[in-house]
């Protein structure tokens, strides 16, 4: 029989801007109705359990870099748990939002640095729930590993039904960067300094070739 996760762990996949404010987009959407359901599939397991609860992540994902992120509650996080709370799961489980992030791993150690998982051991038995789509769960059980050390059967996945299409190719390329630039890693801190090293280095390369020949930016042609 398969265990019940009655934490879990949400990953966001967006936020749209518009002249109304911000809204969360249809992925991310389909995301926190993903978790709604299965909390409501297990609702007597969360009300017995002691620590139940939905964690959603998410600060501003598809922001330009350097760009102010959204208003406070409006964060990818909130807007979620939002959508989860006007649904009634606050009425299952207690309900927290990491807002700080932008990328899968800063999901999880930014999750980790807030204290929002602790409390917990987590097992086959008493698994941590993953809620995503199914291209983005391996990359996500990866990521786990590294900064919770949990690995196997103690990450219990929570799939996405719907479409979201994302090329096959570009997800097993992050995967095969996630593997071989966070060698040796163990730690959030570190994870994440590694990260921010290997984004800088990207946009250094990224400048020189946005230059002309000899390191000078290059004249239009015309």
């Amino acid at each position: 029989m398969t265990p019940t996760a009655t934490v879990l762990l949400v990953f966001g996949r967006g936020v749209l801007a518009g002249d109304d404010g911000y809204r969360l987009t249809a992925e991310s959407a389909a995301r926190t109705r993903a978790a709604i359901g299965y909390v409501r599939a297990h609702a007597t397991e969360f009300r017995r359990a002691a620590g139940a609860r939905v964690v959603f992540t998410g600060g501003w994902p598809h922001g330009p870099a350097g760009a102010a992120g959204p208003p406070a509650g409006s964060r990818e996080g909130e807007l979620m748990l939002a959508l989860a709370r006007a649904a009634g799961l606050d009425g299952y489980a207690r309900l927290h939002a990491e807002t700080r992030s932008r990328t899968t791993l800063q999901n999880l150690a930014h999750t980790v640095q807030d204290g929002l998982l602790a409390g917990q051991v987590y097992t086959p038995a008493r698994p941590l729930g993953l809620v995503s789509h199914p291209w983005h769960l391996p990359r996500i059980r990866f990521l786990a590993g590294k900064v919770l050390g949990l690995t196997g059967a103690a990450l219990l996945d929570v799939p996405v039904a719907g479409p979201d299409p994302v090329p096959a190719r570009r997800e097993r390329a992050a995967r095969a960067a996630s593997r071989l630039c966070y060698l040796g890693l163990r730690t959030p801190e570190a994870l994440l300094r590694r990260e921010r090293d290997l984004a800088r280095s990207a946009e250094r390369v990224a400048a020189l070739f946005r230059r002309g020949p000899g390191g000078f930016a290059g004249r239009p042609h015309g």
